[in-house]
């Protein structure tokens, strides 16, 4: 029996978040990814565990699960031999074999998220499922003010949606800072974990500093608050990808490797 983390890329869009639902007639991410697997392998009883959960709409580059399968199929030849049983908007870009204590969701060090706007005195139909669309300019620099405030370890209560089962609202955010490319203006957020709706909050209220309805200094003081009322309205879904997933290499791999 192999332990195989698969790396998965998604167009969200025609989907109701990864996670797979009870009702069959849900059509989700691991959904597909596991009938898909279930083929390949010929094994109807075979399950993934995914390392995050991403929303209805919400995109990935760098998403990951492990399988537990018994295969001669090479972990590097995976991503091949799977492609003709996923629908085109699912892709496996990287298989390979790890350790078999390795968890994808309890051994992640940090995940990074981006946020797009497009940003434009009109829509572009092409962006329309991978960005969030604001007409009026926004102010880059303010956006960055703010950005700072999210640095470090603190309570994000006030940036989690109502519905949440943690045992702590508490995070810590590595980097976050916003990029402008021509009309797209990008949120780049990395952290060792984040809450329900937490980045899409973020981003709700970066644009909110953006569009000047809010000083960059009132982000801190939202923070410390701990009201989800007070924070910015939650960004629309589309705008929101997965970017990557990191590892420590000793848990990938087993002390045998290091």
């Amino acid at each position: 029996m192999k332990r195989i983390l698969l790396t998965i890329a998604y167009d969200g869009t025609n989907y109701s978040g990864w996670q797979k639902q009870k009702d069959e007639a849900v059509i989700t991410v691991e959904g597909e990814l596991t009938k898909a697997l279930r083929q390949l392998f010929r094994n109807p009883a075979l399950e993934c565990i995914g390392a995050s959960r991403t929303d209805a709409g919400v995109h990935a580059l760098g998403q990951r699960a492990v399988i537990d399968v018994e295969t001669s199929i090479p972990a590097e030849k995976i991503p091949l031999a799977i492609r003709s049983f996923l629908p085109a908007d699912i892709v496996v870009t990287k298989a390979e074999e790890v350790a078999e204590a390795f968890h994808p969701r309890f051994d992640c060090v940090k995940k990074t998220y981006e946020y797009r706007f497009w940003n434009a005195p009109a829509k572009n139909p092409k962006e329309r499922l991978y960005s969030a669309y604001v007409q009026k300019p926004l102010d880059v620099e303010r956006m960055n003010e703010g950005a700072k405030a999210f640095l470090g370890t603190h309570d994000f209560a006030a940036f989690c949606a109502a519905g949440a089962q943690v045992s702590t609202t508490v995070r810590t955010i590595f980097d976050c800072h916003v990029e402008k490319q021509g009309e797209s203006v990008r949120i780049l957020v990395t952290g060792d974990g984040f809450l329900y709706n937490m980045v899409r909050i973020l981003a709700g209220t970066l644009l909110a500093v953006g569009m000047g309805r809010l000083e960059p200094k009132a982000v801190a003081a939202i923070i410390a608050g701990k009201d989800r009322r007070a924070a910015g309205q939650t960004a629309e879904p589309q705008g929101l990808t997965l970017l990557e997933i990191f590892y420590d290499e000793k848990d990938l791999y087993g002390a045998a490797k290091n």
